[in-house]
């Protein structure tokens, strides 16, 4: 059985695979090959350490009626102790079976157990790679895009899709380019699938992450991040250390640390917070540039009140303002001019649809 444990570890080096599981998977091969050569009537296992193939027999009475239906598997008790004497009832007989001897057939069958196996295994191991990566950036090659724009990026030892509807508005690729992504989920489905965003907040966070050490080193927190995918971000910063300011930070010399960020997801504009533990400071802050009087917390709903000058900053363009501190806060904004009775999100949005129909 040397050459078994040779092609055990000849296996595991080639495919990257562990030495336990692999012979674990060898050990399910000779057992099956056995079953298919002897038939699967009888029992056998495989000794673990010296990965010899054994076949078991169990001793029964002489007029046991388990004889008649499967010889292969029982023994009488009076033909046993003819070959070991001191043996009862219920003891069981092993003996060794040879794989080797029995030809071509044999051998193909073998081959065939334990293609099938060490390729569920690595299907497996990738699998489980891939899950645990989830949320993280990776990045390929394109390989592929099909008619429905939907790209195929080769990662690995994966063909990963990046559909359309993760890709951000306006972005295009081609085969050849290399493409950043965050993995969004991993699942088998005919083969193992995995599927990549550009869209999502957690892509946002790895190119941060990326490219700032402080938040690489955890001097710097995202504790949140919300998107319009394109179009605009905000992200709430914590410094974890008294002596640094996670927005300067962050945003770098001149910009040069943002504007990195920002145009790797297709200029995106991404507006820094410094966090706060309390709700109406952060949304305040995050409602900028507008220039915010006060904020009121009633249940669900930050009532804001402002200068009529400052409400169509904090809705800003399209309401993209309004709707990114509510998706960051996770408060209703109510937006209350000083003087003037409360607007919330939906008829700040159609006083603005109707400016633009006038």
């Amino acid at each position: 059985m040397e050459k078994i444990a040779d092609i055990i570890e000849s296996i595991a080096n080639e495919k990257n695979l562990e030495l336990e599981s692999v012979k674990d998977k060898v050990i399910t091969a000779l057992i099956n090959t056995a079953k298919k050569i002897y038939g699967e009537e009888y029992e056998f296992f495989v000794d673990n350490k010296t990965l010899s193939l054994y076949q078991k027999i169990l001793i029964v009475g002489d007029d046991d009626e388990r004889l008649n239906e499967n010889k292969e598997s029982f023994i009488a008790i009076s033909k046993a102790k003819k070959e070991v004497k001191d043996v009862e009832i219920g003891d069981e007989l092993t003996y060794e079976c040879s794989l080797e001897n029995l030809g071509r057939t044999a051998v193909n069958t073998l081959h065939k157990e334990l293609e099938y196996h060490i390729q569920k295994l690595l299907e497996q191991t990738i699998f489980e790679k891939y899950k645990n990566k989830v949320g993280q950036m990776v990045f390929g090659s394109v390989v592929r895009v099909d008619s429905e724009e939907n790209t195929y990026i080769e990662i690995d030892e994966l063909r990963a899709f990046l559909p359309r509807k993760n890709r951000i508005k306006g972005e295009k690729f081609k085969v050849g380019d290399v493409v950043k992504a965050v993995i969004r989920r991993v699942y088998t489905d005919k083969g193992i699938k995995m599927e990549l965003s550009r869209t999502s907040p957690k892509f946002l966070e790895c190119l941060l992450e990326a490219e700032v050490p402080e938040i690489k080193d955890g001097l710097v927190s995202v504790v949140k991040c919300a998107r319009i995918p394109g179009e605009r971000a905000k992200i709430i910063l914590q410094a974890n250390s008294s002596n640094i300011d996670p927005v300067g930070a962050t945003v770098g010399v001149k910009g040069v640390r943002i504007n990195a960020v920002s145009k790797e997801i297709h200029n995106e504009n991404i507006d820094c917070i410094e966090y706060s533990s309390e709700n109406e400071i952060l949304i305040a802050r995050a409602l900028a540039p507008a220039i915010i009087n006060s904020v009121k917390i009633e249940d669900k709903t930050a009532i804001v009140s402002l200068n009529s000058e400052q409400k169509s900053k904090a809705i800003g363009k399209n309401g993209i303002n309004i709707r990114l501190t509510s998706m960051l806060s996770g408060f209703e904004i109510e937006l209350k001019e000083l003087g003037a009775k409360t607007m919330s999100n939906e008829e700040a949005m159609k006083n603005l649809q109707d400016l633009f129909k006038i």
